[in-house]
C-alpha cells in the first residue's frame, strides 16, 4: 500500500515560521476549501475566535466558490450566502492550536501569529456502503482532506 504524502506544498526558508499538518481528516473537502479561503491571512487567535462562534452558530462563514443554492445568513456582513461547517471548523480550530504550540516551541510569540499559507486539498476516499431495506445496501464514498497551515510572527 501506497504512504500518503507527508512533505508540504511549500517550501518556507529562514526564521519566524511554524506549520502544522493534518491528513486526512474526515471532513467536507467544499467546507473545508471554504474555511481555508477566509481565513487565510488573519491571525491566528482571531481565527480562532471567529471558528469557535461558528461552531456555537453565531457567525457564519461566507461561501464564495460553493454557492449554488445557499442560503443568505444574518450574520454575514457584504456577503449573502453562508453556513455554519462545524466539523470542519472543529478541525481547523485543533490544527491551529497545534501550530500555535509549534510557534510556541520555536520561541515565537503566539499572540502575534499570521496565517501566510493555508491549504486544503481533497484526500484519499474510502468505499462504504449504506445500508437499506431488505438487505441490500447502496455504495457511497467518504471523502477526506489534507490540511495545511504555515504562520509567521508578524511585526
Amino acid at each position: 500500500m501506497a504512504m500518503a504524502k507527508t512533505e508540504y506544498s511549500r517550501k518556507v526558508e529562514g526564521e519566524g515560521f511554524a506549520q502544522a499538518k493534518a491528513s486526512e481528516i474526515p471532513v467536507s473537502p467544499k467546507h473545508a476549501i471554504e474555511i481555508a479561503d477566509f481565513i487565510r491571512h488573519m491571525n491566528t487567535t482571531d481565527a480562532i475566535a471567529y471558528l469557535e462562534e461558528v461552531v456555537a452558530k453565531k457567525k457564519a462563514i461566507p461561501f464564495k466558490h460553493f454557492n449554488r443554492n445557499v442560503a443568505h445568513k444574518k450574520s454575514l456582513v457584504k456577503w449573502g450566502p453562508g453556513r455554519y461547517p462545524v466539523k470542519a471548523s472543529q478541525a481547523y480550530i485543533k490544527l491551529l492550536k497545534s501550530v500555535g504550540k509549534n510557534a510556541e516551541y520555536i520561541g515565537l510569540d503566539t499572540e502575534k501569529l499570521e496565517i501566510i499559507h493555508l491549504t486544503a486539498n481533497r484526500g484519499r476516499g474510502h468505499d462504504s456502503f449504506f445500508p437499506r431495506a431488505m438487505g441490500r445496501a447502496t455504495p457511497k464514498r467518504r471523502e477526506t482532506v489534507n490540511l495545511e497551515v504555515i504562520v509567521q510572527e508578524a511585526q
